[in-house]
């Protein structure tokens, strides 16, 4: 079916307090990965494309090669740009036809964060496409992206969504991208008081190695996008290294259908945790 909005699919999710996956990909092996695992679990899926992504493959061939896979299938899809560093690579996502994306202003003051991302979203507004804002910074290293991390102020995400325009919320509340080298700790507190303050879908970003319990308890608590992509990375990296280790193979079409299988056997465990 042709791609949906993303916003579409976090309004359902927000009215019935469920969690819609976003997952990142890097080609199109992914891409086919991902719906797949759409397609067999009978749930919709938000496919996701950094900015270095973006850069480095092309916003018309990302958004030609999801929505020619997209039409084929039966899953409801949405086309989203994570973590946009500027308003130039997301109106190159809204003119290339992206249902959504993130503008991620998170690292400026309030105030400035409020006017760049109010800025992106009248310009999405001409393109019937949504936009995904920060408030409070997730930690760690995701592509080109460094943050030392801190937690969202309940009061000025408020200020932010009401002032902003934006469609859904990413918020901080002690997740971090990249490989956790502890135990991340959550402060439910937090996301608890943003729920009762904001009106519009909340984000979690940096999901890659929560424990099932601890998404759970996020989803309960008002979680309605949860973004997935290091353990992605790690599984189609780990499918092509399985392959490579036998001198013989040389074909690319042999490791990438591995490197994507193993993507979907992922994607399909984090859905399950998802659909308790």
């Amino acid at each position: 079916m042709p791609l949906v909005s993303a916003a579409l699919l976090l309004e359902q999710a927000k009215k019935d307090n469920a969690c819609v996956g976003a997952f990142n990909i890097e080609n199109i092996d992914m891409a086919k990965a991902v719906i797949q695992a759409a397609e067999e679990m009978k749930m919709p899926a938000i496919i996701q494309t950094t900015f270095t992504t973006v850069n480095y493959l092309g916003e018309k061939v990302l958004r030609a090669a999801v929505k020619a896979l997209a039409q084929s299938s039966p899953a409801m899809l949405a086309l989203h740009l994570d973590h946009g560093d500027s308003y130039d690579i997301c109106l190159r996502c809204l003119k290339a036809g992206y249902n959504s994306v993130m503008i991620d202003a998170s690292a400026y003051p309030l105030e400035q964060n409020i006017a760049l991302t109010k800025r992106v979203c009248q310009e999405a507004e001409k393109y019937g496409a949504a936009v995904e804002g920060e408030i409070g910074r997730v930690g760690g290293v995701e592509d080109e992206l460094i943050s030392c991390g801190n937690y969202t102020v309940p009061e000025e995400c408020l200020e932010y969504a009401q002032k902003s325009g934006v469609d859904f919320v990413a918020v901080s509340i002690g997740t971090s991208h990249g490989i956790y080298k502890g135990v991340p700790k959550i402060n439910f507190e937090v996301l608890e008081r943003i729920k009762s303050l904001v009106d519009i879908p909340l984000v979690l970003h940096g999901a890659s190695g929560l424990s099932q319990d601890t998404i759970r308890e996020c989803i309960k608590k008002g979680i309605n996008k949860i973004n997935f992509a290091t353990e992605l990375r790690q599984a189609y990296t780990q499918g092509v290294r399985s392959c490579l280790e036998d001198q013989k193979v040389y074909d690319p079409k042999i490791y990438q259908r591995e490197g994507g299988q193993r993507v979907k056997e992922t994607v399909m465990q984090k859905m399950k945790i998802l659909s308790f």
